[in-house]
């Protein structure tokens, strides 16, 4: 079970030129920024990555007009992890329970979570806030992700569960949102 003492979000590559073209865009979209909002409220960490920003250029406007906080970590392979700076903020933060969101699911989303299940990390893939270009590869993805052991949940069954009780102004800020 999640809880928000021991979690952290890790964002991952939803930059203009090819996050406009995943399937279910819109969808994947308001997702995110409901996640995005959904931590902030919490107090829970986000770790924002971009792929080759030099090509693919930079976060979505709706994404990381949220993200004004934090400065994004440019990475060049597929996995977050073969970014020496993304793995000294993961280690900074000292959270075991991951949750992954952004683009691609069965390249950058998968290796991702691939080598943080062999670091020993707990993975839950936000399924309603990763896509592909193509349902195939989306659905392929995930099933992969799942063969390695990690989890898979929704942009609200993660933020709830990290909320645990439905009361107080966190619950009502959270409610706004889903809604």
């Amino acid at each position: 079970m999640l809880n928000t003492e021991n979690t952290i979000l890790i964002l991952i590559d939803v930059q203009g030129k090819l996050a406009n073209l995943m399937r279910k865009k819109s969808m994947l979209f308001d997702n995110l920024q409901r996640l995005i909002k959904g931590m902030q409220i919490l107090g829970i960490p986000i770790i924002w990555v971009e792929h080759c920003p030099e090509g693919l250029g930079p976060t979505i406007p709706e994404v990381a007009d949220l993200l004004s906080d934090i400065k994004p970590i440019s990475k060049h392979s597929f996995s977050c992890c073969g970014s020496d700076e993304f793995m000294q903020e993961i280690k900074k933060l000292n959270r075991q329970q991951v949750l992954i969101a952004g683009i691609e699911t069965h390249i950058c989303i998968y290796q991702t979570a691939m080598d943080l299940l062999d670091l020993q990390y707990e993975i839950q893939i936000v399924a309603d806030a990763v896509s592909s270009r193509t349902v195939e590869n989306f659905k392929i993805g995930l099933e992969k992700i799942k063969d390695l052991g990690a989890a898979l949940t929704s942009t609200e069954t993660a933020l709830f569960e990290l909320l645990k009780e439905a009361t107080g102004e966190r619950f009502r800020e959270i409610l706004k949102i889903v809604k």
